[in-house]
């Protein structure tokens, strides 16, 4: 019998569900501050240790190698002996190797550390969607999928802002906003195991009689071999692979390619994320009423291609501003809630953290390439352009093959 079958649903209030999303927000935004927080001092750390741009991009790559790999180990786990427990047991991990990321004394240690804090990251995603999937109404899951979201925007602008503050306009060692991370990853890992429930019955939910289907073998197959899985998994991969291209060079672009200086970079660069939010409410609200994900991904999809373009391709500073406000309203955090509901409407429930895990094997794949070939890129032709055109190359494919592998609403009801 699986281990999971031990935990007795629990009866929850029908506001239970925006607790769930407030502490995931919560979870999202140390997250993303912890990646975030080594990017606009990757110069400096650079300049300490001698590193060339693609041993820069190594260091964010290896940490989401490690983050990638865990997914789906951590989401089968999460399905069998519990989600929130594998969920605590991976942030305080990542809140130590958050507090070691500052103290080592060459970089290949710092490579070692950072790889195990990707481990420990990659404990959240699959048990997290999980978890607020069964928690949050069908008609308002895609709504509480983006408000969760919108944790990654405040997380990635939040980082930026603190290490350029203290690093680039202060003046301080670039290992302090390591320091001070650790912190607030441990205390919200502590409240996730205090504050959330295991397995809930919504109000209005039947009461399950026996949980056969969690019973069912876990077949990575059936996953895999799912042709709206797959769709979603190529146009996950796309996606992120363009978002790290921003998320990991875009403060490093603006200083060596573009002329900005101190907390002015962090400012910047931090309205990707800022535009992101209202992006996100705005099309998971619309998508909770039509119910159309492929009509909103034909959207915005190529709306996100023209902005990543000109992201590279501009060199007016209002022009520049502009677009990266148009990639932050339509790219990967304003599309994510769409293709999560998406995924989760196809994903049995047996396996959903497992399925939500391979989602996001499969997506963050693309995160582990595009800081290392985008810096290997820069030492090789001079200019980080090549690399943020490239990833709309891939843009484009991923919206190709979605275009041909999902299948509308309307099929979807009537297999």
């Amino acid at each position: 019998m699986a281990a999971v079958s031990k935990n007795k649903p629990v009866k929850v209030s029908q506001y239970y569900w925006m607790k769930v999303v407030a502490i995931f927000f919560f979870g999202w935004i140390i997250m993303y501050a912890t990646r975030t927080i080594f990017n606009p001092i990757m110069g400096v750390v650079g300049e300490e240790f001698g590193l060339s741009n693609t041993q820069l991009g190594l260091a964010n790559s290896i940490f989401f190698l490690t983050y990638a790999i865990a997914q789906i180990p951590f989401g089968v786990l999460g399905d069998k002996i519990g989600r929130k427990l594998v969920i605590t047991l991976g942030f305080i991990g990542l809140a130590i190797m958050t507090y070691l990321s500052g103290v080592v004394a060459t970089f290949v240690m710092f490579l070692m550390i950072r790889a195990f804090a990707g481990l420990g990251q990659g404990a959240y995603y699959g048990p997290q969607y999980a978890l607020s999937t069964e928690s949050i109404p069908d008609n308002k899951r895609t709504l509480g999928n983006a408000i969760i979201n919108s944790g990654m925007a405040f997380g990635t602008s939040g980082g930026y802002l603190l290490s350029s503050r203290l690093v680039l306009e202060n003046g301080e060692h670039w290992s302090k906003p390591f320091f001070i991370m650790a912190v607030p990853t441990l205390i919200v890992g502590i409240i996730f195991y205090t504050m959330l429930k295991e397995k809930v019955i919504r109000p209005g939910d039947a009461e399950p009689v026996e949980e056969e289907e969690t019973k069912e073998k876990i077949s990575l197959k059936s996953i895999f071999s799912n042709r709206n899985l797959l769709a979603a998994f190529i146009l996950c991969f796309t996606s992120i692979y363009a978002n790290f291209v921003i998320i990991t060079w875009l403060p490093q672009f603006l200083i060596a390619e573009r002329g900005f200086e101190g907390a002015s970079v962090g400012f910047i660069s931090s309205l990707v994320p800022w535009a992101s939010i209202p992006g996100a409410l705005i099309f998971a609200k619309l998508n909770d009423k039509m119910d159309a994900p492929k009509k909103l991904v034909y959207m915005l999809v190529p709306l996100a291609i023209l902005s990543v373009f000109s992201i590279a391709f501009v060199t007016d500073r209002s022009l520049l501003i502009a677009v990266l406000v148009l990639y932050g309203l339509t790219g990967k955090l304003a599309l994510d809630p769409i293709m999560i509901t998406f995924v989760t409407k196809h994903a049995s429930s047996s396996s959903l953290g497992t399925t939500l895990s391979a989602y996001n094997f499969i997506g963050m794949s693309g995160s582990i390439l595009a800081p290392y070939l985008t810096g290997y890129l820069a030492d090789t032709l001079g200019s980080m352009q090549v690399g943020f055109y490239l990833a709309c190359v891939l843009l484009v494919i991923g919206l190709i093959a979605f275009s041909f592998l999902a299948k509308d609403n309307k099929k979807l009801k009537s297999l």
